[in-house]
């Protein structure tokens, strides 16, 4: 038991007296980037007065505070799964083979933007897009190969963009599956499928938002009825703090956008308790570090609190589940190798916040789609971090710093005063339509960008200590033209050789679920194993569900 120390109190009273104003905190300013302020010493006494219902807790306990395992990454590392798909289907299955044998036990499926926009490869508008902001994946043809002899069995977590399309992604991972002999119980896949932050953050959404909001939950019910194994969405805030939010908005909007998937998919008869589990927050790591890691930990209480109180779920449902993706908006194209120091605090901030998942961006991503060697590097990142520097060894190690436990304290209050801001908006559709949450990433998008511009935020290398020269990028990544041209014509050959008759009824019955209320899951996978294409389906549903036009 510690040692009382009774004059403690009058030595600090003392010290303040003498030191509190003194003491500077020099040009990184005295407030964290969400404009949290800092005190210049944390003692116990801030303890003290922290929020009276603040339950720090143990580890696996609720409120999960401490993290979602009593044994944290001592029972199992986290996973460590990398983001990659570029070019076409058989070079992004390459690059993740080279992954996999270097050590990494997930990989993310990055799809080309007229993928994520239901758009097939052939499609005009799909003109010098196709394969280069991630894979470009048409039919079931593309995703048989882009798997092709990767041992499903042994990765820990696949992982893919999809938000607008996930029903279809969902298909395409089955039928893929099949044909190389695995059944979805035997592997593991991560959907993003958050596509409410679409409207205001990344922009692939293709349907209104009620209709969006309907095909998100169908991959919730779909998962939870047959493959339970699987995990049917993230809530993702990356994107929204990639778009200006701070780390408050950050975790309310996506929060707020999570409860409104929730509470679809109990009105069609699912039980909490029975897929609070699977669900999935996708968060950044952003530089701030001791803010990040109070960020983790405030987020996984404030959600544990709010599911146990608006739905009484059992303490196991309410375990929230954190993936982390090291920020993009930080890592500068000047000085590109001053990233890698950038992606590691930044990883290491996800690690001391006890996350289940992280991805850890590339050096040169600010310039061009990572190079292998950025890639590799990032990958060693991660691995430096879980094999070498003993983070891992105890969980929750930051647990008890005054500072620390100060900053989850004050975040979880001001998280859930912006929560309930947009309930009282009348909850996160009704915000999303009405322009108030982009308003709100666009203020505080504009503010950092003066910050930065003013100097008053310093990034090194860029505003700070810059050279007066560009430093040349080590590996120039390019992605070859023709590979649009044979994509093209893959999918113009899969149309003259396969079944038009069955397509066709296929597509029909996936327009007859649409214009119900069936879930559109089971017709979509019958189209896929039909061979009908990602933009064939998307037009059935445009049909009845028309598009949206922001």
């Amino acid at each position: 038991m510690p040692v009382t120390d009774p004059g403690f109190g009058s030595r600090l009273a003392a010290w303040e007296a003498t030191h509190r104003s003194t003491i500077g905190v020099g040009e990184a300013g005295d407030r964290t980037l969400s404009d949290l302020e800092i005190a210049s010493l944390y003692t116990r006494a801030d303890r003290d007065l922290a929020t009276p219902d603040a339950d720090v807790g143990l580890p696996g306990e609720f409120p999960f505070t401490r993290g979602t395992t009593a044994a944290g990454y001592r029972d199992h590392l986290w996973v460590m799964g990398q983001y990659s798909g570029y070019g076409s289907p058989k070079e992004t299955n390459a690059r993740i083979k080279r992954l996999i044998a270097e050590g990494q036990k997930g990989f993310s499926i990055a799809l080309d933007l007229p993928t994520q926009l239901g758009l097939d490869s052939d499609d005009p508008r799909a003109e010098g897009e196709v394969g280069k902001v991630g894979v470009p994946i048409d039919a079931l043809q593309d995703m048989v190969e882009l798997l092709d002899g990767i041992p499903l069995e042994h990765v820990r977590q696949i992982r893919t963009t999809a938000n607008a399309i996930a029903p279809i992604a969902l298909a395409l991972f089955v039928a893929a599956a099949e044909v190389h002999g695995y059944r979805p119980d035997q592997f593991k896949v991560m959907f993003q499928n958050d596509v409410l932050k679409e409207y205001v953050a990344r922009g692939t959404y293709i349907f209104p938002p009620e209709k969006g909001r309907r095909f998100s939950v169908d991959v919730i019910e779909y998962c939870a009825e047959h493959i339970p194994t699987w995990e049917p969405i993230e809530f993702c805030g990356y994107h929204l703090r990639d778009s200006g939010a701070n780390a408050i908005q950050e975790i309310a909007i996506a929060s707020a956008n999570g409860i409104a998937y929730i509470d679809d998919a109990l009105a069609r008869g699912l039980d909490i308790d029975e897929f609070g589990e699977s669900l999935y927050m996708f968060l950044s790591a952003h530089l701030d570090l001791f803010e990040e890691v109070a960020k983790f930990r405030a987020a996984r209480r404030f959600w544990a609190r709010l599911l146990k109180s608006r739905y009484g779920a059992h303490d196991d449902a309410c375990r929230l589940n954190i993936f982390v993706y090291t920020l993009g908006s930080p890592q500068t194209a000047q000085e590109p190798l001053n990233n890698i120091v950038r992606i590691a605090y930044q990883a290491m901030a996800a690690v001391l916040g006890g996350v289940q998942t992280i991805a850890t961006s590339a050096y040169d991503e600010a310039v061009q789609l990572p190079s292998d060697e950025a890639a590799r590097i990032s990958l060693r990142t991660q691995q430096i971090l879980a094999y070498e520097t003993g983070v891992p060894r105890s969980v929750d190690p930051l647990g008890g710093s005054y500072l620390v436990e100060d900053l989850t304290d004050r975040l979880e209050v001001a998280v859930q005063a912006e929560f309930d801001r947009i309930q009282d908006l009348g909850g996160a559709v009704a915000a999303l339509e009405s322009g108030w949450i982009a308003a709100q990433l666009e203020d505080e998008a504009y503010a950092v960008q003066r910050a930065i511009e003013d100097g008053d935020r310093v990034v090194v290398g860029v505003n700070r200590f810059a050279q007066t020269e560009d430093a040349p990028l080590r590996h120039r990544m390019r992605t070859d033209p023709s590979l649009e041209r044979t994509q093209v014509e893959r999918l113009r050959t899969l149309r003259a050789e396969r079944d038009a008759g069955a397509v066709d009824a296929a597509l029909g019955r996936v327009g007859t679920a649409a214009a119900g209320t069936a879930n559109t899951v089971p017709s979509i996978l019958e189209a896929v194993r039909a061979h009908a294409t990602v933009g064939e389906i998307c037009t059935a549903l445009k049909a009845e569900w028309g598009v949206h036009r922001a």
